[in-house]
């Protein structure tokens, strides 16, 4: 990337080249709650259900989104209490979305899907695989939180002391402006030294001219992706991870023994800040328990940073596209 390549006009080349290459969006009705979704041309290709991160929406796999197309019929949705998915934070955990995901795929797929997950979205893939075998066909798990949403584990992760803390204090305080409030009280502040309080300063100011935009600083371009979806975010969804009602009637180790299909498990970097926090998904001990507890699975331990699909979006297609083929391979009920 070259320093004058701005996030911001990227994102848009990136999401030109999606629409050129035939996404469409859509919205659908299930189980009277509304999901926004963007599904590829219909190539008569294996179906590929794509399930995004927290606090971000369907459309950061812009990225990857052309070249899966050539081999995949793609849907990405907006997870509940994002971009343009409804709120229903009775749903915000991972039994009852996946529940609803596992309806998504019976509705609009139609057919088994392999599914790919990043983040809380790998949790998800997690429950789909392990608990509605009959509609998936494969795995991938990107960078997943296994074993790291529930206390005490849970408190010593960035996640928890970031943004579930700052949605819960924003739930509980009188505060009404959200993108405010999230943007004074995001954690990385603390990374900015004495450069905070202006960079904070300077945030607020655009969103007063601004409030119906994410807030961009001009010079500091590389947050954009990560305040893009801000505005869409429910906070409520974030509480579910504070108070871990998001891992309610969820048994991951029991989900995670229980999937039978072609997995794949992707680990990132591992990172401690100076107190100690986990400033990734999962630590090297996570990731070692859940290898050991998923059969067959393939581990691939990426040197990138949490978002490997948008770090390494080539080696994330090509992950997809063996675990394809690893699944036509060990179908053989399928051959008559």
């Amino acid at each position: 990337m070259h320093s004058h390549d701005n996030p911001s006009r990227r994102f848009r080349r990136r999401m030109a080249a999606v629409r050129a290459a035939g996404y469409a969006e859509h919205d659908v009705a299930i189980d009277g709650v509304s999901i926004h979704y963007a599904a590829g041309p219909a190539n008569g290709r294996p179906p590929l259900l794509l399930i995004h991160g927290q606090s971000t929406d369907w459309r950061s796999y812009a990225a990857v989104l052309p070249e899966l197309a050539r081999d995949f019929q793609v849907f990405a949705v907006d997870c509940l209490g994002h971009g343009r998915s409804a709120r229903d934070p009775g749903r915000y955990s991972a039994r009852a979305h996946g529940q609803l995901l596992a309806r998504f795929i019976e509705s609009v797929i139609g057919r088994p899907a392999v599914v790919s997950g990043h983040s809380s979205g790998g949790l998800l893939a997690a429950w789909l695989a392990g608990n509605a075998p009959g509609w998936v066909d494969a795995v991938l798990l990107e960078d997943p939180p296994l074993f790291t949403t529930t206390l005490p584990r849970a408190a010593t992760t960035w996640n928890f002391v970031d943004l579930a803390t700052t949605c819960h204090d924003f739930l509980t305080s009188a505060e009404q402006d959200w993108v405010a409030y999230h943007w004074r009280h995001q954690r990385m502040w603390h990374f900015f030294g004495k450069a905070a309080p202006r960079l904070i300063r300077a945030g607020l100011s655009y969103h007063r001219r601004n409030p119906d935009r994410p807030i961009r600083l001009w010079f500091l371009p590389q947050l954009d992706e990560a305040t893009r979806a801000i505005p869409a975010y429910d906070p409520h969804f974030g509480e579910a991870f504070f108070t871990t009602s998001w891992d309610s009637g969820f048994d991951l180790e029991a989900s995670l023994r229980a999937i039978g299909v072609p997995a794949t498990l992707v680990h990132t970097r591992v990172r401690h800040a100076a107190d100690g926090i986990l400033m990734a998904a999962m630590g090297d001990a996570e990731a070692a328990r859940a290898r050991s507890s998923i059969d067959r699975v393939e581990f691939v331990k990426a040197d990138t940073g949490h978002d490997f699909h948008g770090a390494d979006p080539k080696r994330f297609v090509d992950l997809l596209r063996e675990l394809a083929r690893r699944t036509e391979m060990e179908r053989p009920w399928q051959q008559s």
